[in-house]
């Protein structure tokens, strides 16, 4: 099955360049070409490639915002940015895509990227959510879905639990937006949010009265491991890993 590819840039000659690349090299299905940002959202969202090639750099939205919303809409999709300049984004950007490219760059780098991306098996996801209260089942539907594509449904009622109180966190703490990130090994299944709040919970000793700060008593049970850590921009990250079956493991 070829690789569906979504070409986005608002300079035709560019799309057409790596069109042409694609084609000699085959295995490539380029489903989609967009010259905007708001166009890039749109055919993401109907189209949902496997690939997005992305400039940050287009004429209407641009920059994190066009990366953020091309995610939101199809956050299964990988995303390489194959940008002109360097940017003061680029960390930023780089744990946000799955690769950079700098368009004076050998254009069989940008090939053989797309091409390892396309091919490479799903072991991570996200996808950023707003401060909202209904959030919460997004994030719950997102995990669910993403566990069923990846073939696992041994801790699924565990992965829900601990995603309903990661992101209940990060709402009633932090009153931010938040990231909801999944990753797979061999043994674990690794559940992060992460925002960009000051709050930060804290497990409360349990009683019989208190109904708040039980949370992460109840992730602490779940989960192999958990931690907290802070993020260098600010705000923090909380995980926790749940184990995979044996079974899994063995996959």
């Amino acid at each position: 099955m070829p690789i569906r590819v979504l070409l986005v840039d608002d300079v035709v000659e560019v799309r057409r360049l790596v069109r042409t690349s694609l084609r000699f090299r085959g295995g490539f299905e380029v489903v989609g070409e967009a010259a905007d940002g708001a166009e890039a959202v749109q055919l993401a969202d109907q189209l949902r490639p496997d690939v997005v090639v992305l400039d940050l750099g287009l004429p209407d939205i641009a920059g994190r915002e066009v990366l953020s919303r091309v995610r939101e809409v199809s956050p299964a999709s990988k995303v390489v940015v194959f940008s002109g300049l360097e940017t003061i984004d680029r960390a930023w950007i780089q744990d946000h895509a799955e690769g950079f490219v700098v368009k004076d760059a050998d254009l069989g780098y940008l090939v053989d990227l797309l091409e390892s991306v396309g091919r490479h098996h799903e072991t991570r996801a996200s996808i950023d959510l707003p401060d909202d209260l209904r959030s919460v089942s997004t994030a719950r539907r997102f995990v669910r879905d993403k566990l069923a594509e990846w073939d696992i449904d041994g801790p699924l009622d565990d992965a829900l639990l601990v995603t309903s109180e990661l992101a209940a966190n990060a709402l009633t703490h932090a009153r931010s937006s938040y990231r909801l990130l999944l990753s797979r090994s061999e043994q674990a299944l690794r559940i992060e949010v992460a925002d960009t709040g000051a709050g930060t919970p804290e497990p409360q000793p349990l009683t019989d009265t208190e109904e708040h700060g039980r949370g992460l008593h109840l992730v602490g049970a779940l989960a192999a491991s958990w931690g907290m850590e802070s993020a260098e921009s600010g705000g923090k990250r909380v995980w926790a890993e749940l184990a995979l079956p044996a079974a899994l493991a063995a996959d």
